[in-house]
């Protein structure tokens, strides 16, 4: 009688299966042949403890199963089919051509990123983004830190640390994963004051919570959330007048960070880093991978003699950007610069895309993919897409994608859940949405080039309903 361990199949024939070599990519061939072996190892104890040894295809299932695990929790690129454009939980804005060109060019090797290739001696890593951030906002000066809350931290510790903050009751915002405003004002050391009422605030609000110990005046915008109806609050300039009057700093985080107004993509106005400068504010804060379109960071700009201020702090050191932020952050500023190069940025290039052309290519996928062998409807629809990271909460975007729709009988089976689940675990990962009891693949956020992925995810997703349907 054979022994159980050697009817175990060898690691190649896992390793060798076209459906387990696909993982080489995200885990690399080792990685995916430790993690056989793991399998098989386990296994052979069973063996040992006298369990009958699994065939081959329980084998296989096991192994797939475990690299799926490993891969879901490894970073790797996904194929967002949500339909919104700076989706937090997929990385926000995706980078443009030409700053991965340049993040990549500068990354493989030594860079002037703080040498003065003039004078040979010690530079300044923000000078080319300071330059393009300035002539871009109209700003004196300004600086680059990690992201947009480590630049709410650096203003506050640098100018209110030990003294008052007054903030409109109104704008005492909460940000994604629960950090809020109240929060990161006491990290800093200053003081909150309460100025007006949740719905309305005035001039005079301001002027009332003004005392001797009051550093600044901090306006926030409520970039995820909308105040309507019975409400007021303060126009900029009034604020910035009354700030100077006063002695104190006027300061505002303006968060989602437009650089230019969004009407040319049909989208509501949403305040813009010029205008915030132009009302007179000392400083302005905004992040760089929401409406900009570009690498995750905090940009400062405003008044020189407030950014030499920041400069000066030590936590500039902690939160300061890598060379490869600031190459793909100088590249994303300068097609600003062109105003015709802006679809460049795939920010914009998915907002200019037309429902028409979205609606077509949804036709070919739906083509491709023939959702009558699987015994489901698979058609083009219409869809809504939204910016998201926070932004414009009340903008729903006209989109086109993909609807997948289940007779009652392949629902029990497979189902949009099922379905959405094995697309998430598709190499590459697709992420789709459920609206209605359909799975929807919306297109404005799938870059055209994916669409054939997006083909081959479905076909192999439904698969199972096919088998089932022949059997």
């Amino acid at each position: 009688m054979n022994s159980p361990l050697r009817e175990i199949p060898a690691v190649h024939r896992f390793t060798d299966d076209p459906e387990i070599a696909v993982y080489d990519r995200a885990l690399g061939h080792g990685g995916v042949r430790t993690h056989v072996q793991a399998v098989l190892a386990q296994v052979r104890e069973e063996a040992h403890q006298g369990a009958t040894s699994a065939d081959f295809s329980a084998l296989r299932s096991a192994v797939l199963d475990r690299l799926r695990h490993e891969v879901s929790q490894t970073l790797l690129g996904v194929i967002n089919g949500t339909g919104i454009l700076l989706h937090t939980n997929l990385g926000r804005a995706p980078l443009a051509a030409g700053a991965l060109a340049e993040a990549t060019a500068l990354g493989g090797g030594y860079t002037n990123l703080e040498y003065d290739l003039e004078s040979g001696e010690r530079g300044s890593r923000y000078q080319r983004v300071s330059a393009l951030v300035q002539e871009l906002s109209g700003a004196e000066a300004s600086l680059v830190v990690n992201n947009c809350a480590a630049a709410v931290l650096l203003v506050l510790d640098t100018f209110a640390s030990g003294r008052e903050v007054v903030v409109s009751r109104g704008e005492l915002i909460e940000i994604g994963g629960g950090f809020r405003l109240p929060d990161v004002l006491r990290k800093s050391g200053a003081t909150l004051v309460e100025a007006g009422t949740t719905n309305k605030t005035y001039l005079s609000d301001y002027r009332n919570a003004w005392r001797e110990t009051t550093a600044m005046f901090l306006r926030t915008h409520p970039s995820n959330y909308r105040v309507v109806g019975f409400s007021q609050e303060v126009e900029p300039k009034a604020l910035t007048a009354l700030a100077r009057e006063l002695g104190v700093i006027a300061f505002e985080d303006l968060g989602s960070g437009a650089f230019i107004d969004l009407g040319a993509f049909g989208l509501p106005h949403e305040p813009t880093v010029p205008e915030s400068i132009a009302s007179g504010f000392d400083l302005v804060a905004v992040s760089g991978d929401k409406l900009l379109g570009g690498p995750q960071c905090g940009i400062i700009c405003g008044s020189t003699e407030c950014v030499e201020r920041l400069k000066r702090n030590s936590l500039v050191r902690a939160l300061r950007v890598d060379k490869l932020t600031l190459a793909a952050l100088a590249s994303t500023l300068s097609v600003y610069l062109e105003p015709s190069r802006l679809q460049e940025i795939p920010l914009f290039a998915m907002l200019a895309s037309t429902v028409e052309s979205l609606w077509a290519r949804a036709a070919a996928i739906c083509a491709a993919v023939e959702g009558g062998e699987y015994g489901v409807r698979v058609a083009p629809c219409l869809s809504e897409a939204a910016t998201g990271g926070g932004t414009l909460p009340l903008t729903c975007i006209p989109s086109a994608g993909i609807a997948v729709r289940f007779e009652a009988s392949q629902a029990r089976m497979l189902g949009p859940d099922r379905l959405a689940a094995d697309l998430r675990r598709h190499s590459p990962p697709v992420i789709a949405k459920i609206e209605d009891d359909a799975l929807i693949v919306d297109l404005r956020t799938v870059q055209q080039r994916e669409d054939e992925l997006v083909a081959d995810a479905l076909r192999a997703a439904l698969a199972p309903a096919a088998a089932a349907r022949n059997a």
